[in-house]
């Protein structure tokens, strides 16, 4: 996510590292949902320790970490807090016109929600929950439309309609050039199915992933939600803007698939030694993104000239060097080890920072 976020320009960038316009599918849409089913993997370790708490203090847990990630999500969109007015004095950056929803706050909202279901719920009655947030999600979209409009349009669907009410135009997403929020209050309910079959993934590769008959079942559980996502597009299409129930069937897909590879890599065929490199990111995840995400507000607020800062300056100088969407990539490779460095620093000294 740090190379696609960090290339020098979405015009001369590979199509691959760009979000799918609207319908469609891209690898880097793949990003953000691998990070919400990663965090239900994560989750069905963490639930051993609950056995152990009380329900106040699982809860509290529970509430506290979400609480947290959100927070921390909302102050990086309103960093760097301050600006230089016309008057040549620091102003306050006005609450009033910060982005509220966005990608950590939808991790820790999926979190939330998944982690206090797996909780009080059995897991027939949390299957159930997933099948209802998919499917209702879909008629919601269905029926509550701009009237005449496209059920699926980015500023016709259900889900603009409830940010435009709940949060206003001020607090959303600009980036497609108008008020829209790809991390939105109702697409926020089928993201939760991320999670959550992450969290079931998890539990059954504990239980039966050292086995090829394990390895196998997770394999056809994958291709099972592939055929599903197929199916699924005919009718409702796959859209991660909007992240469509379809997106979410094709992302588990997905990542089941790419899990049962890793496994069989990793642990049957013993093939360690690239590993050491991504666990860096693994170890300290949250503090790296964090870093990734305010150094390149920096670069842009620290001015080379006139009009230019040192972000721009220094990507523009990259493609001068490496022309086209060689030298964005080149770019955005830098920079992530950069930032990858700063968790290569940590790890040295075993320092792992947690929420």
């Amino acid at each position: 996510m740090i190379i696609v976020n960090t290339q020098v320009s979405d015009d001369i960038a590979f199509s691959q590292l760009r979000h799918s316009h609207w319908h469609g599918f891209t690898p880097t849409d793949l990003v953000f949902p691998t990070f919400l089913f990663v965090v239900g993997n994560a989750l069905s370790f963490g639930v051993k320790k609950w056995e152990a708490m009380s329900e106040g203090a699982v809860v509290w847990k529970i509430l506290k970490r979400t609480a947290i990630i959100f927070l921390i999500g909302y102050l990086l969109y309103w960093f760097p807090f301050f600006h230089s007015g016309t008057d040549g004095h620091m102003h306050l950056n006005p609450i009033g016109h910060t982005r509220i929803l966005g990608v950590l706050q939808r991790i820790a909202l999926c979190y939330g929600i998944a982690a206090l279901l797996i909780y009080y719920c059995s897991t027939r009655v949390v299957i159930a929950i997933s099948a209802l947030l998919l499917v209702g999600y879909w008629l919601i979209l269905l029926l509550f439309h701009v009237p005449g409009g496209d059920p699926f349009g980015m500023l016709t669907s259900a889900e603009y309609r409830l940010d435009m009410a709940v949060l206003g135009d001020a607090h959303l997403y600009h980036g497609e050039g108008v008020g829209f929020d790809p991390e939105g209050i109702l697409s926020t309910l089928p993201a939760i199915v991320n999670v959550i079959v992450g969290y079931f993934a998890g539990v059954f590769v504990s239980k039966h992933g050292k086995t090829y008959e394990g390895l196998a079942k997770l394999l056809l559980w994958g291709c099972g939600f592939l055929v599903l996502a197929w199916f699924w597009n005919l009718v409702f299409p796959i859209n991660k803007k909007i992240w469509t129930s379809s997106f979410v069937c094709l992302t588990v897909g997905i990542d089941m698939v790419i899990l049962a590879f890793l496994i069989y890599v990793i642990e049957f065929r013993k093939r360690k030694a690239w590993t050491p490199f991504f666990g860096v990111f693994g170890k300290n995840p949250l503090f790296i993104y964090i870093v990734s995400e305010l150094l390149i507000v920096i670069f842009f607020n620290i001015p080379v000239g006139p009009d230019t800062s040192f972000a721009d300056w220094s990507g523009q100088a990259i493609v001068h060097l490496v022309p086209g969407a060689w030298g964005s990539l080149l770019f955005a490779l830098i920079y992530m080890m950069i930032c990858w460095s700063v968790g290569k620093f940590l790890d040295a000294r075993k320092i792992y920072i947690r929420v």
